[in-house]
Formats: C-alpha cells, structure tokens, sequence
C-alpha cells in the first residue's frame, strides 16, 4: 500500500551506450531465460488445471457432505464431519497492544504501520545507433511516499541524500482467543480468515500518555497515531501507525467440527477446508462464494502463464532483432515481426497447453467437448458443401 507525499523533490539523467557486440552477448544469454520462461509458462498453466479442478471438486464433495448445525448446541453426532455453523461471535477478554496500550474488545486487532520515505522511480528511453548499439537514457526521480513496508534505499542509483531508515514499528495482529459462537469456540484459524475493516480511532488523551514512552515527538491527527514533530509537513522516516478491528457481530463458518472449534476438512479429492465470512451466509452462498474465486484465481493464473510464455518467446527471438539492428530501421521492422510470432506461438501454444491439462484432468469433459467441436465442423463442412452444390446446380454427392 502507497501513498503519494507529494511532487518530485530531484531527479538526474544518466545516458549509457552499448555496443553491439555486448547487445549480441546479452541476447545469447537472454535465450537460457527465454526457453526458462517458455517451459516454465507451460509448466504453471499445467499446474493452474490440476490445482483449479482439484478445488472444484473439493468444493463439488464439501457442498454435498455439509452439514448445517445449531450455534446453540454443541451436537456429538457431528464430531469430524463438515458442518455450516453461523451466528454472533462475540470476545470475551479485552485485546490490547501492548507497545502503544490501545484496547479493542473486538475479535481481532491489528495495527498497520506507515513510513514516510524515499521511492525511487526512473524512465529510461532508448535509441538504436548505427552499427547495431544502442544508446539508453534514463531519469532518475526521487520522491517521498508513505509506505506500508520498508523500501531498500541501497538499491537506488543515487543513495546521498535518499537514505531510508529502519521502520521502528512493525504490523501487529492479534486475535481473540475466548471467542463464543453459542456453544462453539472459533479459534484463531478461523478469525484470522476475517478481514480487519473497521477502522478503531486513536483517543487524543493517549499521546500524552506515550510521551516519554516512545522515542520522539508523539500525537494524534485524525484518528491515527503519528510519530514525527508536524504531520502537516513530514519528514522522512516519520511513521503513521492506524488500528483496525474485526468488531464483534455475525459470523458464517465452514469447517470441521473438532470439539467446541473448527479444524480444516480433508477432502477426498485433496483440499482442505476451512471458511469464515463475515456476516450471515448459508452453505450454499458460502460454497458459491468460493467457486467463484476459485474461477477468478483461474484466469489470473491463465493470464500471467500467457504473459511470461510471450516473454520467453521474445526473448528467445532477441538475437534476430539484434543481428539485424546493425541497420537501425532493418531492426525495427524485424523487432515488430519478432513481436508477431512470439503473439502467435503464445496465442497457439497457450491454449494448447490448457487443452493437454484437461485431457489429463478432466479426461471426459474433454472428450465430450472435442465431439461437439468435430461436429459442429462437420456441420459447417456439409453446410458448405451444400450450398457451393445449389450454386453450381449439381447434388450435394456429386460435389468432390
């Protein structure tokens, strides 16, 4: 998570050249990851069938075993089946954050923690030079963001004057171990699954009480904790830190019933299942809810095989271009066309490697869509047949 401090503070511009021969030197290399890319590609949409029918069906046999029982009583009969539970969850102990002594009776605390600091950005804009070299410039740009996460200052290309401290603080979560859903207890496994969305405002009255405590000026600016001397005009490394809460309401679990909690369900198929949700929900919503992202989870996956199965091909295509960038505008034109295969290939092999995987996966769904696709060609054959037939006056079964 980022969030833009303000407008560019400096940049500089570095131009670089490359010679030929380097270039040639480098795309030879750039063939070893290529063919790494295209078989790895292959090997993650692969992958991605398996894993996405494997959870299909988890879900297909976990829809049809559920078992929706009572929050009120903790039924026996229902130890180590899958069972749909819902209700109110409530905690019973008070959670605290210890460092900053911030209290939430909620089923879940966490503190999230933002640092004013340096981000490096660069565009780079290159020009072929006659001969096969190129000549590269790059902008450096430097300016203050607030950031979730520590960015590595070493990395950049001019580090005076840009340096990135230690965040002082780090993310904390911590949950309700005494939560009760009627009968049944919910342990972490399970609250942990719940996203921490409501956002718990910072008492004004507590930076006085941390004053001494925490090394620096403190206060409180819109309900977040803030460590620096004026949020209005921040420096770097100064942090911003906000609390947010899973609040104590309605709650749709799925799970195994172990005891008085929920343990993960193994399924026959290979997954183990384990859902919370907020809010109340049936079985079959619950399960619905999760096809679908299964589904989502898919495509990203699909995509992202596709994209790195183009780099691959692009880069294994890249000594061509270069041979033939010692004429600028030869180069051009052959880069683009380099472009076009590696599109076609990918828009080929892609797909094809989805089709192996479900020969292997779902061998039937398989055969049954190849008959339809044979038949709807051979529909489409006979169709045309047909009709160049009435054109030209002769039968249909005199056509050759």
């Amino acid at each position: 998570m980022s969030d833009s401090g303000g407008g560019i503070v400096d940049s500089f511009t570095e131009t670089t050249t490359k010679s030929w021969g380097s270039r040639i030197g480098e795309s030879i290399k750039g063939v070893l990851f290529g063919l790494l890319f295209t078989i790895g590609s292959c090997v993650l949409l692969f992958w991605n069938e398996g894993r996405a029918v494997q959870t299909e069906k988890s879900l297909a046999e976990g829809r049809g075993l559920v078992v929706s029982a009572d929050a009120a009583r903790v039924d026996p009969a229902n130890e180590g089946k899958l069972v749909h539970v819902n209700g109110e969850v409530k905690a019973g102990v008070t959670l605290r954050d210890a460092e900053f002594n911030v209290t939430a009776n909620a089923l879940r605390l966490v503190r999230t923690v933002e640092m004013y600091q340096w981000k490096e950005d660069s565009k780079s804009e290159t020009r072929k030079t006659l001969g096969g070299g190129e000549e590269t410039t790059t902008t450096y740009s430097y300016h203050l963001v607030w950031e979730d996460h520590r960015i590595d200052s070493s990395q950049f290309k001019r580090r005076d004057g840009h340096e990135n401290p230690q965040m002082r603080y780090q993310r904390v979560a911590s949950t309700a171990r005494d939560a009760t859903l009627g009968a049944y207890r919910p342990g972490a496994p399970v609250l942990s699954q719940l996203p921490a969305s409501q956002e718990l405002p910072v008492d004004p009255a507590l930076a006085a009480a941390l004053s001494g405590k925490v090394a620096g000026p403190v206060q409180v600016t819109d309900g977040k904790l803030y460590l620096g001397a004026n949020p209005n005009e921040p420096k770097a490394g100064d942090l911003r830190i906000t609390f947010r809460t899973v609040p104590n309401g309605p709650v749709s679990i799925i799970g195994r019933q172990s005891g008085a909690d929920f343990a993960e369900y193994q399924t026959q198929a290979g997954d183990k299942l384990l859902m919370a949700r907020s809010g109340l929900m049936s079985a079959p919503d619950m399960f619905k809810a999760a096809e679908q992202e299964n589904r989502i989870l898919t495509w990203i996956i699909r995509l992202v095989g596709v994209v790195i199965m183009f780099i691959g091909l692009v880069l294994i295509l890249k000594p061509l271009v270069v041979v033939a960038d010692v004429v600028p505008f030869i180069g051009s034109i052959l880069g683009a066309g380099a472009a076009l295969v590696a599109a076609v290939v990918t828009a080929v092999m892609a797909p094809l490697v989805i089709a192996i995987a479900w020969l292997w996966y779902r061998p039937l769904v398989s055969i049954v869509a190849i008959a339809i696709g044979l038949a709807v060609a051979f529909g489409f054959r006979t169709l045309a047949v047909r009709r160049s037939a009435s054109r030209s006056g002769q039968p249909a079964g005199a056509v050759r």
